[in-house]
């Protein structure tokens, strides 16, 4: 029993951790799909991480109520704190499930997407459209859809008339490059859509992967809690104890 009660506030300690990463892997997502979002029209993405700062915060309270029965050793306070622990898990679970639904639909939004955003870039202008287009080609290190060559197709070439292509995707390391296609061996030779849906996949596996963890920790709560709960209610040595009586 002491055991249990020990390893349960152990755990208490761990689900207050664990309410902090939950929320900080959430605002993450909502920070990296700013970068990403004229890619992937598709807001309801950002269901599975609007749901696991909501499980973040909601284990914060649930480990102040843990933390409350522990001490005071309420069973009623134990078996809400249970209750509270399984509604919690079966939310992960949903989260897991929508967080492979919507990973399996990302390559299909980017492609859908991806050419209607560099149809409308326009690097005079430097519009939202814009910045996203050359935010990306520096950090993923791409130039165009698939190649360099796919902006020969947009608006902005045929306009400039320059045989040139945005300078985001010149190669870092050259100070001179003019993004001319004329030296193809300083512009970066891998397109963008297939970085930029790897990259989404991954942030979506970072959702999944926290709330798998983060269930299989509440499962250990959950199992700690019960034997306390159980423990309590079959020992009446214990029972008259905490209600300050004796036993002979």
């Amino acid at each position: 029993r002491a055991w249990c009660s020990k390893e349960l506030t152990m755990f208490l300690c761990l689900l207050q951790a664990a309410a902090g990463i939950l929320c900080y892997v959430g605002a993450y997502v909502f920070i990296t799909y700013d970068d990403y979002d004229h890619f992937f029209e598709d807001v309801y993405t950002l269901i599975p991480a609007v749901i696991i700062i909501a499980v973040g915060t909601l284990l914060f309270i649930i480990g102040l109520i843990g933390c409350c029965a522990t001490i005071r050793e309420s069973r009623c306070g134990l078996a809400t704190f249970v209750i509270i622990l399984l509604l919690v898990f079966i939310t992960e679970v949903v989260v897991v499930v929508l967080g492979y639904i919507y990973r399996a639909k990302v390559e299909d939004e980017v492609d859908h997407s991806i050419r209607k955003v560099y149809n409308g870039y326009n690097g005079t202008n430097p519009d939202a459209a814009s910045r996203a287009i050359d935010y990306v080609q520096r950090q993923l290190r791409c130039c165009g859809i698939h190649n360099y060559s796919d902006w020969e197709n947009t608006v902005w070439f045929k306009q400039t008339k320059n045989n040139s292509v945005p300078l985001s995707c010149c190669k870092a390391a050259l100070s001179n490059c003019t993004g001319s296609l004329t030296h193809p061996m300083d512009l970066y030779s891998e397109g963008c859509e297939a970085l930029v849906v790897k990259k989404l996949q991954e942030i979506m596996m970072y959702v999944i992967w926290a709330a798998l963890a983060f269930a299989a920790i509440q499962l250990l709560g959950m199992l700690c809690a019960c034997i306390v709960l159980c423990r309590r209610s079959r020992d009446p040595a214990y029972e008259l104890l905490i209600a300050g009586g004796t036993y002979a």
